[in-house]
C-alpha cells in the first residue's frame, strides 16, 4: 500500500500520539511466604519490576489471622516507601503487582491484587498477561449472579475460584485456571499458601526464588536480584506451584507441550539485565542488534541508539559492523507523561523534553539510528527530524525487530491494526513517512538465529510471535463473538 507524504518541515508535532507511540509494558508479579519481612522485600522487588507497569501499584499480606491490602495509583516508591504503609502490611507472607492496564481503567478498584473472601477463607491474586476469553467468562458469571467489583478481566479468576466445588484451595485455583485462555502468570495467596501458575504455552515468564530459606516467586530475575535472593528455576508452562510451610510442590495442570514464550520480553519488555527462560535478555537484543547489522548494513559514521530499550541492539550492530557507537540521543529520564502544553508554541517544545539530540555527535555525521521497534512511527518521525536539525547528513533507521503487522491480546497494549504502520505501509511508505534515508527491519527468520535457532519453525514456533506473523498460539474467543469495538463497549456496559 503506498503511504501518505512524510510530514513535511511546516507541520507541528500538535496530532502525534508521542506517548502513545510505543509498546505498553504489561504487568508484574511478586510473591513470598514466610520471611519476616515480607511486605518491605514485596515492595523491594515491585520497584525492580517497575518498568512492566507504572500506572498502579498494590501489596496484600497476611499475618497468620487477618489480611491486609495496600493499592495504590502511581508509582511503588511515591506509595510503598513510607514505613507506616509497609507497618499496616504485617506478616510473613505477602504478594504484589504493578500495573500497565492492558483490560480496565486506572481506577483504583481495578488496581491488583486482588483480594475476596471465599468459603475457607481469604483470597488474593495478582496477574500479568491478559485472558482471551476474559469477557465471555465475565457475561456468563453475571448472568449467574456473580457481582463483579472491577473491570479487569482478572476477577474472572476469582469468581472461578468461589465457583469451584473442589475441597481444597489448591484444586480450586486449579479448576479455575482450567477455564482461562490466553497468556498469565499468576501468584496467589492464601491463609497457608502462597501459589503461582503459568499458563499452558509459558507466554509470559515467572521464576522461583529462595531467599533465607524462604521461597519467592516474580516475573523477572531482576526482582531476585534486587534482594540478594537466589534464582531456582522458571516455573515451566502448565505447571502449577505450591508453596508452604511443608516446602515447595509442583503440580502439572495442563498437557506437556513445547514452550512458546512471547519473544517481546527479549526485544522490549523484560529488564535487561534478567534472564528470561534461560536467555539473557542484554545478551538477546545484542545478538539482535548484530543480526541486523548482518542483514541490513549501512555506509555511515556512527551508531546511535534511541534510548534506551535500542541500546544495547545499537551495540550489537555497531560491533558486527565496525562502526562507532555513540550516544547522539540523550533522553531525560524525569520527564513524566502528563506535561501540560498550554500553547501550540509550548507544545512544540515539549516534544524535546524527553529525548534531546547531542549536536557534537551528530552535526555533520551519516548515522544508522538503531530502535527496539515501531509501532505507530511517530516518535520515529520526531526523532528523524532531531537529528537533522543537529546536522546529520543522513539518517539510517534500523528496527531489531520484524514489522509489527497484528495487534496483541496476550497482555501487550498495542493499538489496533489499522492504527500499526506496517500494517498499512510497505516498506518505502514507511521510510517516507518518518523521513530516513534508508529503512530496514530484522527479518522474523533473524529474531530466531539471533536467539540461538536456525530459523523459525513453522509447524512449531519456539516463541510467540504473533506480533510480526499473525501466528496466535491460542483461542481467541473474545473476538470470535465480537468486534474490539464492541468488546470495549461491552466492557464498559458490564
Amino acid at each position: 500500500m503506498a503511504a501518505p507524504s512524510s510530514i513535511s518541515g511546516a507541520e507541528t508535532f500538535r496530532d502525534l500520539d508521542l506517548d502513545g507511540d510505543s509498546l505498553r509494558e504489561e504487568c508484574g508479579v511478586f510473591g513470598i511466604h514466610g520471611h519476616p519481612d515480607a511486605a518491605a522485600i514485596t515492595a523491594l522487588g515491585l520497584h525492580a519490576l517497575q518498568h512492566r507497569g507504572q500506572e498502579a501499584a498494590g501489596i496484600v499480606s497476611f499475618d497468620g489471622r487477618v489480611f491486609h491490602s495496600e493499592r495504590k495509583l502511581g508509582l511503588v516508591g511515591d506509595s510503598f516507601s513510607d514505613r507506616n504503609v509497609i507497618e499496616r502490611l504485617a506478616g510473613l507472607s505477602a504478594i504484589g503487582h504493578v500495573r500497565y492496564s492492558t483490560t480496565g481503567e486506572t481506577v483504583l478498584r481495578n488496581v491488583q491484587p486482588l483480594f475476596a473472601e471465599l468459603e475457607g477463607g481469604g483470597f488474593a491474586v495478582a496477574h500479568n498477561g491478559n485472558l482471551t476469553n476474559g469477557l465471555t467468562l465475565r457475561r456468563n458469571l453475571i448472568r449467574e449472579g456473580a457481582i463483579y467489583q472491577s473491570t479487569t478481566d482478572t476477577e474472572a479468576i476469582v469468581h472461578l475460584v468461589a465457583r469451584s466445588r473442589k475441597p481444597l484451595v489448591v484444586d480450586r485455583f486449579i479448576d479455575a485456571i482450567r477455564r482461562i485462555e490466553g497468556a498469565f502468570s499468576l501468584v496467589a495467596l492464601t491463609n497457608k499458601k502462597l501459589i503461582g501458575a503459568r499458563d499452558p504455552l509459558g507466554i509470559r515468564p515467572l521464576v522461583i526464588g529462595e531467599l533465607d530459606g524462604r521461597y519467592i516467586l516474580a516475573s523477572e530475575t531482576c526482582a531476585l536480584d534486587i534482594i540478594g535472593a537466589r534464582f531456582v528455576r522458571d516455573v515451566q508452562n502448565g505447571e502449577v506451584v505450591v508453596i508452604s510451610e511443608d516446602g515447595l510442590e509442583s503440580i502439572r495442570y495442563a498437557p506437556k507441550v513445547a514452550m512458546r514464550p512471547c519473544v517481546f520480553e527479549y526485544i522490549y519488555f523484560a529488564r535487561p539485565d534478567s534472564i528470561v527462560n534461560g536467555h539473557s535478555v542484554y545478551d538477546a537484543r545484542k545478538a539482535m542488534g548484530a543480526q541486523l547489522a548482518r542483514e541490513a548494513p549501512a555506509k555511515a559514521d556512527v551508531v546511535i541508539p534511541v534510548p534506551d530499550s535500542g541500546v544495547p541492539a545499537a551495540l550489537g550492530y555497531g560491533q558486527e559492523c565496525g562502526i562507532p557507537y555513540e550516544l547522539g540521543i540523550i533522553r531525560n529520564h524525569y520527564v513524566g507523561r502528563t506535561f501540560i502544553q498550554p500553547t501550540q508554541s509550548v507544545r512544540e517544545l515539549g516534544v524535546r523534553l524527553k529525548h534531546s539530540a547531542n549536536r557534537a555527535v551528530v552535526n555533520g555525521r551519516r548515522i544508522v539510528l538503531v530502535d527496539d521497534s515501531l509501532v505507530r512511527g511517530t516518535t520515529s518521525v520526531k526523532i528523524v527530524r532531531m537529528m537533522r536539525e543537529a546536522g546529520a547528513k543522513e539518517v539510517h533507521f534500523r528496527i531489531a525487530s520484524p514489522p509489527i503487522t497484528h495487534p496483541d491480546f496476550y497482555g501487550i497494549d498495542t493499538p489496533e491494526r489499522e492504527k500499526l504502520l506496517a500494517a498499512t505501509h510497505d516498506l518505502e511508505g514507511m521510510r517516507d513517512y518518518i523521513g530516513a534515508d534508508s529503512l530496514a527491519f530484522l527479518s522474523v527468520e533473524g529474531i530466531y538465529r539471533a536467539m540461538g535457532y536456525d530459523g523459525r519453525d513453522a509447524a512449531r514456533p519456539q516463541f510467540t510471535d504473533h506480533c510480526f506473523t499473525g501466528d496466535y498460539p491460542t483461542p481467541l474467543t473474545d473476538l470470535a463473538v465480537a468486534t474490539p469495538r464492541k468488546l470495549a463497549i461491552l466492557a464498559e456496559a458490564d
